[in-house]
């Protein structure tokens, strides 16, 4: 149980990290009161990892054991080596590019009319973009892929948690840490950590 829950909360915490759902609420809080940024965004990866446990629980019936095994450590292994690959090829400029990306959804959002007529509003927003930003994003398929080989519930509660912390600090103090932390090494320890994981699901295959 704890290797679910200690799994799922090192890779989000880690592979969050500059990504868009980083940025997202970053820039939303900005413009909004935090807390109601928080609870919107928050609210909204919680509900994007019950999806990725349920799926990862229906894939761990579907599939015989050794089948799941390997699947899981094929993602895991696919996921460190872009990452890994991405941070051998990155420039500075383009650690600015899920910013951009974030910046632009936001704005195209508020355009037409999020975010405003209150509290309700801004925790909808955040709800809404943070969604989107995390539909098919790397953290979401580790953590089905972790559901699938480990009990739902640590792995849920691991990267819920690993999430909140992470919207908290994107929240609070995310510009600061944006701009003093090098998203390329975040990207090699990132990488690092999937191949990690990649290793430790085929030694158990194996094992």
């Amino acid at each position: 149980m704890w290797a679910g829950f200690l799994a799922s909360f090192l890779l989000v915490t880690v592979a969050e990290f500059g990504d868009k759902t980083f940025f997202t609420p970053l820039i939303l809080a900005m413009r909004h009161p935090r807390r109601w940024v928080f609870l919107g965004a928050w609210a909204a990866l919680a509900m994007m990892t019950l999806l990725a446990v349920v799926v990862g629980q229906l894939v761990f019936k579907l599939f015989s054991p050794v089948g799941v095994q390997i699947l899981s450590t094929a993602v895991f292994a696919v996921f460190g080596l872009r990452m890994l690959w991405q941070a051998y090829q990155m420039k500075p400029q383009q650690e600015l590019e899920e910013e951009e990306e974030a910046l632009k959804l936001v704005e195209q959002a508020e355009a037409k009319g999020a975010g405003q007529g209150g509290a309700w509003a801004v925790v909808s927003e955040a709800f809404t973009l943070t969604a989107l930003a995390e539909l098919g994003d790397k953290t979401q398929v580790a953590t089905l892929s972790l559901a699938a080989v480990h009990p739902g519930f640590s792995v849920l509660a691991g990267a819920t948690l690993g999430h909140g912390l992470m919207v908290g600090v994107a929240v609070l103090g995310g510009q600061f840490l944006a701009t003093h932390i090098s998203e390329r090494a975040v990207h090699w320890l990132g990488g690092s950590l999937f191949l990690g994981f990649a290793l430790l699901t085929g030694w158990e295959l194996v094992g």
